[in-house]
């Protein structure tokens, strides 16, 4: 088990990472871990290590290294007050294209580790960081075999970055985790996203979960025990199929 914390230089900077590893030393398939709205932060840091202690090495990029210096944020403390006011700034400094222009530096870092087992990699993103997943994905194709979103949003939007306009160039199988009455991914977004995939040839699964947008976080005021361990469940499993089946 460690913590290892870098810096990796991508085209606009520097962005601080930490990158975690099985306990047993033998590494793992590489998933990079796109963060949620909130920041870096303890609860960010331990899902991180979860993922990693079921067999991964996980990179854990600063999305909001082009900010700057910030937090950490308590999500139920930020929540109480004007959320958008407080981390809107910082979201301002990223996005899915952005998120995307920085994946070749990533994969880079990741190719010059020995312990990362195989060329094909996974990627797993929470509310923002779901589509950022799936834009990096499709940015290259041929490095990744799985990716997953749990209570993305925004994933079939008009924008010139949506997610959604990924699909033609994706490799990789998806599995999309979805709230009830999540105003960031309502229905008919996420009917439009559904109908994209297979137009483009891409495997996929897709399920509702009974439970509030950001339910998978264990320090977000809507944390639901009951459905993350099922989230993880099948997150594992996902990854397991997808990037151990050779």
């Amino acid at each position: 088990m460690a913590n290892e914390q870098i810096v990796i230089t991508t085209p606009d900077g520097q962005c601080p990472a930490h990158v975690f590893t099985p306990a047993d030393g033998q590494g793992g398939p590489a998933v990079i871990f796109y963060m949620d709205a909130g920041g870096i932060r303890p609860a960010v840091l331990a899902m991180a290590q979860r993922l990693a202690d079921a067999g991964y090495v996980v990179l854990l990029p600063d999305t909001y290294y082009r900010y700057g210096a910030y937090g950490p944020f308590d999500p139920k403390e930020v929540f109480k007050g004007d959320f958008r006011a407080i981390l809107g700034p910082l979201m301002a400094t990223t996005g899915n294209a952005k998120a995307a222009a920085d994946i070749d530096a990533y994969i880079a870092y990741l190719d010059g580790r020995s312990d990362v087992q195989g060329q094909r990699i996974g990627a797993v993103g929470f509310c923002m960081g779901g589509g950022m997943a799936i834009a990096c994905a499709g940015a290259r194709p041929e490095r990744f075999a799985a990716v997953a979103s749990f209570h993305g949003g925004n994933l079939a939007t008009d924008a010139a970055d949506s997610p959604h306009l990924a699909a033609s160039a994706l490799q990789a199988e998806v599995y999309i985790a979805a709230a009830e009455n999540d105003g960031s991914y309502p229905p008919e977004m996420a009917e439009r996203f559904e109908r994209a995939l297979p137009e483009g040839g891409v495997t996929f699964s897709a399920e509702t979960y009974p439970a509030k947008h950001g339910w998978m976080k264990p320090d977000f005021p809507v944390y639901d025990e009951q459905a993350a361990e099922h989230g993880w469940k099948q997150m594992l499993a996902f990854f397991g199929r997808a990037l151990k089946r050779g």
